[in-house]
């Protein structure tokens, strides 16, 4: 029986976490560490992280056609995410570039019971990502192409992002929709010393869209309240004057539509009122589907039982594409994707709680509670039902819900 085309490609960030079972607490890290120590540990859970691996087998679990283009080594590591990427279906491998003079990337989680958990990272192949390793042939065909992690792929972020425009640039020119998330740099580091507005001027005029978190946001085009929100200088809680402002500055560089993902708070999302730029917005917008023209948006979290919260930005992502490809309008986007968010923090791994598409769609219509929204949003109305908010600038463009 033949498999239906990828509607979906993703691309970009792939890794091997490598996590110990520690049998005991630890009184320190310190104590672990000493030079000379054996430590006995249990198993060690293996599981694949990254953009790629979160929202591409997120939106494998939702029912949608995907093709996963990650970089791994032919090493041990890049056996073992093949392996664990195989094990959801065969095919998910066929994207996937093996190259031989490149180390697979992994993580060391040093996570005992009782102690702040350590990560100990090697980026690999990621920082050796670039757009020969982009095959057009295998994006060709596809609705939206997504990539996960641009600042921790050096590739991505040298040249003011250069290689990242050259990449979206041309699958934009197979008319295929794109889509960009973004990771947190360590501020100390080469991409955290990155002039990140540069870059985005560069890319964004090629990315359709947008879909970074909030801290994400502010750490490359505001830090000094970046700065001041992480030393609790500033109250953390997002207000729509901030998230406006912000959103206007991206939309002005170029991208069609700005979601921000604001953690336990839910999504704030932004559209463009220029009907030439969405129709411009590749295959995902063609026809043009009503509802995405000039809106801006913001929804709380659903209600869900917690037991890990690994992955959760990267499946309210897979929410949101799938739920375009679907055709809803903007404000059921937003409420899809922040479902598949929280049924994913109700399994302990990444995407272990994301369920098919009907039944995403099922437990919404059954009644399923959302959170109380937790941004400042003066003057916004609020349809109660859905527990969606709609901006005074969204109802002026004058579009019919």
């Amino acid at each position: 029986m033949s498999r239906p085309a990828p509607q979906i490609v993703v691309a970009g960030h792939l890794c091997v976490d490598v996590i110990p079972e520690f049998e005991a607490d630890v009184s320190s890290l310190a104590t672990l560490l000493t030079p000379g120590r054996l430590n006995k540990v249990g198993p060690a859970l293996i599981s694949t992280g990254g953009a790629v691996s979160n929202t591409g087998i997120a939106l494998h679990r939702l029912g949608v056609p995907v093709r996963l283009m990650g970089k791994v080594g032919r090493d041990l590591f890049g056996g073992a995410i093949l392996d664990v990427v195989r094990g959801y279906d065969e095919t998910l491998t066929e994207g996937m570039i093996v190259d031989p003079t490149a180390d697979s990337s992994y993580t060391l989680v040093i996570n005992p019971p009782g102690v702040d958990r350590i990560f100990l990272h090697c980026p690999g192949a990621n920082d050796t990502f670039g757009v020969a390793d982009v095959d057009l042939q295998k994006v060709r065909g596809a609705r939206i192409f997504h990539f996960g992690y641009p600042p921790i792929m050096r590739r991505m972020y040298l040249d003011d992002g250069a290689e990242l425009a050259e990449v979206l640039r041309a699958v934009h020119t197979l008319g295929v929709t794109t889509s960009v998330d973004m990771a947190q740099p360590d501020p100390n580091s080469e991409a955290g010393r990155v002039h990140w507005e540069r870059v985005l001027v560069n890319v964004l005029p090629h990315v359709d869209l947008f879909l970074p978190s909030l801290d994400e946001t502010l750490f490359m085009l505001d830090r000094r309240r970046y700065d001041a929100m992480q030393n609790h200088a500033l109250d953390r809680t997002p207000d729509a004057e901030l998230l406006h402002a912000l959103s206007s500055r991206l939309l002005d560089m170029g991208a069609a539509v700005v979601g921000l993902k604001l953690g336990d708070r839910g999504l704030y999302l932004r559209t463009t009122p220029d009907s030439s730029r969405l129709r411009a917005a590749g295959a995902a917008f063609d026809p043009l589907p009503a509802g995405w023209l000039g809106r801006e948006l913001a929804t709380p979290c659903f209600v869900a039982a917690a037991r890990g919260t690994t992955g959760a930005g990267d499946c309210t992502i897979a929410g949101l594409l799938a739920s375009l490809l679907h055709g809803a309008r903007a404000e059921q986007a937003i409420l899809d994707a922040t479902a598949v968010g929280a049924a994913s923090v109700e399994s302990p791994d990444a995407t272990g709680g994301v369920p098919h598409w009907e039944d995403v769609q099922r437990r919404q219509a059954a009644g399923w509670a959302k959170q109380p929204l937790q941004i400042n949003v003066p003057g916004w109305q609020a349809d109660t039902a859905q527990q969606v908010w709609y901006s005074p600038a969204d109802r002026e463009t004058g579009e019919l819900r």
